[in-house]
């Protein structure tokens, strides 16, 4: 009995192993794992693996735990540079949280919402800069001239990112990011030496003060009163900035209305809207390009009333002849950078801030003004986005409230610490380096998220040319 029972399982192994062969072939040398081939396929799987439906279901998890508190601290970071952060929030909810894309970004809309919301609230209520003569932080003329044409280069962007395939976005992507990155870091050395030098001067002269104030007392009140008081009037400026602009205000919420208006009525490209249109028909495409006369009609209506305040304001002639000297070239200067930023938006699907930040820094404006004013307008262009998914059906509305709040708290935490070190070291670059190192981690973070996304979509055979918008 025991031999029959020997010989049935002899019989029964060999049978399975002359039937697999080729699992003699699957036993691979240890040096094999380590090729550059199957690290790609492991990580191939790995990200497939989070890419599966069940990553819709939204659920209290280690893994979205985990990225909420990745998302507070790259919140608190974005904000003391004034830039979204979207580069380092999709990343991290698709990677970390193992979302998909499409719930990533609504979520991301939100959480830079809820980030900028308290950028926008922090530069409104704290007192001017005696830096800039107590005048607020946000420059509202910037904001002025740039939103129209931001809000047009996103819509040109997206049809770009529709159009163009995976892999040259990404190579585009990692390109422009490096390049901004390279230059904000040179823009933070440069005033990083500047406030050094200033920083000696200073100390210079408090030596030289001392050393006065000890050889004559006699002379004191007149030096003092040279000293203290100014050349013009503190109680004009006082007055002027206790006058909020409300007129500036109201123009750019009549923007940010007219262009969410177009949005809602054209819909997506399926067909989602307040009005049944086609989805990329005739009345589809007009709308869409109804946006370049209104971005046009606004930029040029803005700029030919700020020329007329300037003509009425000046009073001397040579005023007037220097004003003139400023040629159409510098006057557009900021519509297209914020045209260019937020096509680059669009295409790359994150905010215009972490772009339009370092062109703003390349062009001379001071590293306080360019937080506060890029978190204003990322303010419009972040709450358009999140609107727009509310209004077309957003899944998991309350898990991007509380990812909007986190965030909110984040950004006033961040902007309290960096504002606290600016006082204290007197080093306002300290804002540009916020901004070099969130766009290095961008750099990385979405360039990874891209190659790997490339990588999956060439593994499973799809096409990887260039598409129709629709």
């Amino acid at each position: 009995m025991k031999n029959r029972k020997v010989a049935l399982l002899t019989l029964s192994l060999s049978i399975l192993i002359t039937s697999n062969p080729s699992q003699a072939k699957q036993t691979q040398p240890i040096s094999d794992v380590f090729r550059i081939d199957n690290m790609f396929n492991n990580t191939y799987e790995w990200f497939s693996l989070y890419r599966k439906p069940h990553e819709t279901q939204l659920e209290l998890s280690t893994p979205l735990v985990v990225a909420g508190i990745l998302c507070f601290i790259a919140a608190s970071i974005s904000s003391a540079g004034g830039i979204g952060g979207g580069g380092l929030f999709i990343p991290i909810l698709t990677l970390v949280a193992g979302l998909d894309l499409r719930i990533a970004s609504s979520l991301s809309a939100f959480m830079v919402t809820g980030g900028s919301v308290a950028n926008v609230m922090y530069n409104l209520c704290i007192k001017g800069s005696t830096k800039f003569g107590g005048k607020s932080l946000i420059d509202y003329d910037i904001a002025l001239l740039s939103e129209p044409c931001m809000l047009l280069g996103v819509s040109l962007g997206v049809i770009c990112n529709l159009v163009f395939p995976e892999w040259l976005i990404t190579v585009l992507f990692a390109l422009f990011l490096v390049w901004t990155t390279s230059m904000s870091c040179r823009n933070g050395l440069v005033y990083w030496k500047m406030e050094s030098e200033v920083m000696k001067m200073r100390n210079g002269c408090d030596r030289l003060e001392n050393g006065l104030t000890k050889d004559g007392a006699g002379d004191e009140t007149e030096g003092n009163r040279g000293v203290t008081e100014p050349l013009l009037g503190v109680r004009t400026e006082e007055n002027c900035m206790l006058r909020f602009p409300w007129m500036k205000m109201g123009v750019l919420i009549l923007v940010w209305c007219s262009f969410c208006l177009v949005y809602l009525l054209r819909g997506n490209r399926y067909g989602q809207g307040i009005i049944p249109i086609e989805p990329c028909g005739v009345g589809y495409w007009v709308l869409s390009a109804s946006q370049i006369p209104l971005a046009i009609v606004y930029t040029v209506w803005i700029l030919c009333r700020k020329e007329n305040l300037q003509h009425h304001t000046l009073n001397t002639q040579k005023d007037i002849e220097d004003l003139n000297k400023v040629g159409p070239s510098n006057k557009l200067v900021f519509p297209l950078m914020a045209l260019l930023a937020g096509i680059l938006g669009g295409v790359f699907g994150i905010g215009g801030g972490m772009l339009i930040s370092p062109l703003l820094l390349q062009v001379g404006i001071a590293p306080e003004v360019t937080a506060a004013t890029c978190s204003f307008m990322v303010f419009f262009s972040s709450s358009m986005s999140a609107f727009q998914y509310l209004l077309l059906g957003m899944e998991h509305a309350d898990t991007a409230l509380i990812f909007a709040v986190t965030c909110f708290v984040a950004s006033l935490l961040g902007l309290v610490v960096l504002q606290r070190a600016i006082k204290v070291y007197g080093r306002a670059s300290l804002i540009v380096f916020s901004v070099s190192i969130v766009m290095a981690l961008s750099t990385v973070l979405m360039t990874s998220f891209g190659a790997l996304h490339v990588w999956s979509d060439y593994k499973s055979g799809r096409y990887m040319g260039f598409k129709l918008p629709c």
